[in-house]
């Protein structure tokens, strides 16, 4: 791997498999960690094929606390020049009836194990002085999310932890970026069960465009890139709302009626 591996969680589909395209494309190896292994084993084996690169799977569950020092043990001997903190999913409902379990492997995907792998691999990183980050938050990051509440507030964190870090590392060699896509055509709205959003009724982007969005900033070494112009000029906009005008249209987006 002359140029290094990429690490890329949540690779399997969707916007995490496009980001292992662009990597294999700029002769990147691959190390593609997600849940279901014979799909994550396909894409490596079609990817190393088709550029020339050396490409693995690792098969993880990051709902599970030991999955990222499994994930960081499973890269020894490899340098990890890219990672990619993309695994996440979304839940629906109101918060005094949504099940705490499955808000709890919320948390552990989209903040814990986020954090871990970054706190893993960063070190090594800045000990080289050479490595690049990209953390995948949403538009979600920017507004409250009734009805999406504990998704909209993982990401939101995901967006001040990112900026944060990425301040730290500025002059180290080291990029920190953080990608915040709006609504993409991926698995996630079936996997969140909700796919009756009015969230689809407006525009959304496909996983290919938010992607090289995204591949593009983090090699340009971006702190933030939001997905998409429109939703640039509606993230702007947001910032100046009223916070409880914001609530009341997330809420009516992320309503089915």
């Amino acid at each position: 791997m002359p140029k290094g591996a990429a690490l890329i969680t949540g690779a399997s589909s969707g916007i995490g498999a496009e980001l292992a395209k662009l990597c294999a494309t700029g002769g990147y190896g691959l190390i593609l960690a997600a849940r279901s292994g014979d799909r994550l084993g396909d894409l490596a084996g079609s990817l190393a094929k088709a550029h020339g690169v050396e490409a693995r799977a690792l098969v993880a569950d990051l709902s599970d606390p030991a999955a990222p020092q499994s994930i960081f043990e499973g890269t020894r001997g490899d340098t990890v020049e890219i990672l990619i903190n993309n695994a996440g999913f979304g839940l629906r409902g109101p918060f005094a009836e949504t099940d705490w379990a499955a808000e709890a492997r919320l948390i552990q995907v989209n903040v814990t194990s986020l954090v871990h792998l970054t706190k893993l691999f960063l070190p090594e990183m800045l000990g080289r002085r050479s490595g690049r980050i990209l953390n995948v938050a949403s538009t979600a990051a920017f507004v409250p999310g009734p009805l999406m509440s504990m998704y909209y507030a993982s990401k939101a964190f995901v967006l001040s932890f990112s900026e944060a870090v990425a301040n730290e590392v500025k002059g180290s060699g080291v990029t920190l970026t953080v990608l915040c896509p709006g609504a993409t055509r991926t698995a996630f709205f079936e996997a969140a069960g909700i796919t009756d959003s009015n969230l689809l009724k407006g525009s959304s982007m496909s996983a290919e465009e938010v992607a090289r969005i995204g591949y593009r900033a983090m090699m340009a070494g971006k702190t933030e890139v939001i997905a998409g112009a429109r939703n640039r000029w509606m993230m702007r906009g947001a910032r100046l709302a009223p916070r409880g005008m914001l609530a009341a249209v997330t809420r009516r987006l992320n309503s089915s009626v």
